[in-house]
């Protein structure tokens, strides 16, 4: 008989943990976590949340991001039915902006802050912390081309770190200019770079041709050493982006955010002008991204709107934080405890535990019990293995009684009580 495995590149969630391709996949308790300081810290930011399908029309992707990115031409999950053509979203930020246009948000007037959290799908090599299928969280503030946005969109990130307990990262901040700069600088790259091609390596001489700017992220050490003489962004972005960066970095210095200018930092997608930032931690070794966004002003007319809407955010992998915090050795909160288990001695008993469980449950107590008729012995060794806090123990007599044995797990006392009196003692 055929056996199955989750695809590679992807992983289960378990209560308890578990393991992909060698890595160390965190338990669902500290994935619920880190949802709940998202939720709690975009609350504070009055920012509301949005779901969006998980397929979207290939060509709003494709659009968005760039016909030409490694993205698009490489790593899409991909089909088609009919004449219809599909892809498993490879990011959330163009879906957001589709969902903008199509639900006429502009028209609620203000600024939209939307935050998301979920899954996204790239079709790469599988990589530690870089997964097939990966999950992000992320914030859109759509509306505004004030430099506070940008700024409040890099503290609000910077905030859900904090929040969940992460202390080693840096932040790194650019300017990309308008709508300009960019093919201004990147004909210079091209020109800078050609020349030096033969010493590229094959994927940067095939970045040269189809996405140059991807070339400054290179990790390699001979490139990094071409790259010292190349141009600088910076020389040729316009007086207004300049000053909308001065105006980013001042509102972050307001607020004691460190950050570290980056003259070779670019986003990787087509549709991001001016703010450029990145979180990092040193933690993680040279894939050390945690983190990333900026402005998008050029986005939404790609994808249909009539008029420039200017945007700016952030998407982050949630995968990334959780090895950044294992590295730091933040584990998360503890395993939930049972607060009863119910220890059943006698059909009679078995049967009754059913609705007391439930009575139980009502008040608000975590309630379990033993689901295959074993010995009170193995009954035991069950509730220990939940770590219950208490162990109601009822039996023949007890059920006569309308009592149970209420043993609290942690000092060994033991006593009789009503069923209607365990909440007030577990509570107490």
């Amino acid at each position: 008989m055929k056996t199955f495995k989750s695809i590679p590149g992807t992983f289960d969630v378990l209560p308890d943990g578990s393991s992909s391709g060698g890595d160390t996949i965190a338990p669902s308790r500290v994935w619920r976590y880190l949802e709940s300081v998202v939720h709690e810290t975009m609350g504070r930011y009055g920012a509301g949340e949005i779901r969006t399908p998980i397929i979207e029309p290939t060509d709003l992707i494709a659009r968005g991001i760039g016909a030409l990115t490694d993205i698009v031409t490489k790593e899409m999950f991909a089909f088609e039915r009919g004449s219809t053509h599909y892809v498993m979203r490879p990011e959330v930020t163009a879906p957001v902006m589709r969902a903008y246009l199509q639900h006429n948000l502009a028209q609620k007037g203000g600024t939209q802050r939307l935050y998301y959290i979920g899954p996204c799908f790239r079709a790469e090599r599988p990589q530690k912390g870089r997964y097939r299928q990966f999950h992000q969280f992320g914030l859109e503030v759509i509306g505004s081309e004030d430099a506070r946005a940008d700024a409040e969109t890099i503290t609000s990130l910077r905030d859900v770190l904090s929040g969940v307990g992460l202390k080693q990262y840096t932040l790194r901040i650019n300017s990309l200019g308008d709508a300009d700069s960019r093919p201004a600088y990147k004909k210079a790259l091209v020109e800078y770079l050609t020349p030096l091609a033969d010493e590229l390596s094959d994927i940067s001489r095939k970045r040269l041709e189809t996405n140059p700017l991807r070339i400054l992220d290179t990790k390699s050490d001979k490139e990094q050493a071409l790259l010292k003489d190349a141009p600088l962004l910076s020389d040729f972005i316009d007086s207004e982006s300049r000053d909308h960066h001065d105006q980013v970095k001042a509102f972050l210095t307001d607020v004691g955010m460190d950050f570290v200018e980056d003259p070779f930092l670019v986003r990787g997608l087509d549709y991001y002008s001016r703010t450029a930032f990145e979180f990092e931690s040193p933690l993680l070794g040279a894939q050390s991204s945690i983190a990333g966004g900026g402005r998008y002003d050029l986005l939404s007319k790609e994808v249909g709107s009539k008029q420039v809407v200017p945007a700016v955010g952030f998407a982050a992998g949630m995968e990334r934080i959780l090895l950044a915090c294992a590295a730091e050795g933040i584990s998360g909160p503890e395993a939930a405890r049972i607060d009863v288990f119910v220890v059943a001695l006698g059909d009679a008993a078995v049967n009754w535990t059913f609705g007391a469980a439930a009575q139980l449950r009502a008040q608000k107590l975590d309630v379990s019990f033993d689901l295959k008729g074993r010995s009170m012995k193995a009954q035991m060794r069950e509730a220990n293995r939940q770590e219950a806090r208490f162990v109601a123990i009822v039996g023949d007599d007890e059920l006569a009684a309308g009592e149970v044995q209420l043993k609290d797990m942690e000092t060994g006392e033991q006593s009789t009580v009503r069923l209607e009196d365990i909440p007030h003692r577990v509570n107490a």
